[in-house]
């Protein structure tokens, strides 16, 4: 904050009234709590995690030789093209003080200039430099430049769910693409929340708002869910501790292992239709559905319909046209999953497809459950 009321200084700002922002350059922002809150719950790019402009340092933020952005009124938007410079300098030597806060010591513009330049190197002969023909990048919004956003670990972000682990669950998913993988991140909120309650809200409040804008099937059971979490309001339907990818396997697995299966609203143990057979997994255990009948939720085979739908919604997502019409043709006829899946893996798409297909399942799994008076807990 110190920084940013030296450059307004500079600038002889007299009204202080309005936000500013710094934007570094791998797209982090650095302002006040509130706003990067917002910010941080919007629906776009990575999960972020803003920081705090009245506690950064800058030293420990930006090096020499660093690009930055700042902005000063975020509704008017006045742009500053910052660089740290490469070589430091002593103030005892340059201003023969030393200040104890960021100070604007040297420069020109229209705050009359001590020698009357009215440019970095007027002498005071030469004609005025014309205008730049292009405007910087950062006026353009075309700064920082496009990054690609590193894709969402799976296997570090269910590491982190299954070990209860806070800190480790909002490090895998700050940064990081989640789109695909909502269901699966949204599991893992009611934990944080819990924990890290002022870390959490930001990243709980964007899944949320992400959650109704995708409005797959399933999104809006979830984000109705996160939402009481986040306001601490009980769920009104019976929530049972049910593994939602256990749940999809037997509603949507492979109809020649499964006719489907049970689900045991005490303990949200989901069981196929074997365990009902005593000869096939043994006596101790097998269950007995007909002993307690309201213990039991019985789940029927799907079908493959939604598998096939989801292909066809992964397909018409690639920006490859000539990829797309491969795709297309692999889900054409008999043999169409096997031909889908042999393609995805020689185009190394499979880890997007799996996260894809598994938030799909989960979505349909948790409808499925809210059909039935049931939220996953």
């Amino acid at each position: 904050m110190d920084l940013a009321t030296a450059i307004n200084d500079a600038f002889a700002r007299w009204d202080r009234s309005h936000l500013s922002m710094f934007t570094l350059a791998d797209g982090r922002v650095i302002t006040d709590e509130e706003t990067g809150a917002e910010m941080a719950g919007s629906i776009g790019g990575p999960i972020i995690a803003p920081i705090d402009i009245a506690a950064a340092k800058v030293a420990r933020t930006v090096e020499p030789g660093t690009e930055f952005r700042f902005t000063f009124d975020l509704g008017d938007a006045w742009i500053h093209r910052c660089v740290v410079g490469e070589v430091k300098v002593d103030p005892l030597e340059v201003l023969g003080i030393r200040p104890d806060a960021p100070l604007p010591y040297w420069g020109w513009g229209s705050i009359p200039d001590q020698y009357g330049r009215r440019w970095a190197t007027d002498d005071g002969e030469s004609r005025a430099p014309g205008r730049p023909s292009r405007s910087h990048p950062m006026l353009l919004h075309a700064w920082p430049g496009q990054v690609q956003v590193p894709g969402l670990d799976l296997s570090e972000l269910r590491a982190a769910i299954a070990a209860g682990d806070a800190a480790r669950f909002l490090a895998a998913v700050t940064g990081r693409d989640i789109d695909d993988a909502l269901q699966q991140v949204g599991t893992g909120i009611p934990m944080a929340l819990e924990q890290r309650r002022q870390e959490a809200e930001p990243v709980a409040i964007s899944v949320i708002n992400r959650l109704n804008w995708r409005g797959g099937v399933g999104d809006q059971v979830l984000a109705e869910d996160l939402l009481a979490c986040l306001r601490r309001v009980p769920l009104t339907d019976r929530v049972v501790p049910v593994a939602l990818d256990m749940l999809s396997t037997v509603l949507e697995g492979d109809l020649e292992l499964s006719t489907g299966g049970y689900l045991d609203l005490r303990t949200g143990q989901v069981y196929d239709d074997t365990f009902t057979d005593s000869m096939m997994v043994g006596e101790g255990a097998a269950i007995d559905v007909e002993e307690e009948p309201d213990r039991w939720l019985r789940l029927d085979r799907t079908g493959s319909r939604n598998g096939w739908q989801d292909m066809a919604a992964f397909i018409e997502r690639q920006r490859d046209e000539a990829l797309r019409e491969r795709l297309k043709r692999a889900i054409e006829g008999k043999g169409a999953f096997f031909r889908f899946r042999s393609l995805v893996h020689g185009e190394n798409l499979s880890e997007q497809w799996y996260a894809f297909s598994t938030d799909r399942q989960m979505g349909r799994a948790r409808e499925f459950l809210a059909d039935n008076g049931i939220r996953a807990g």
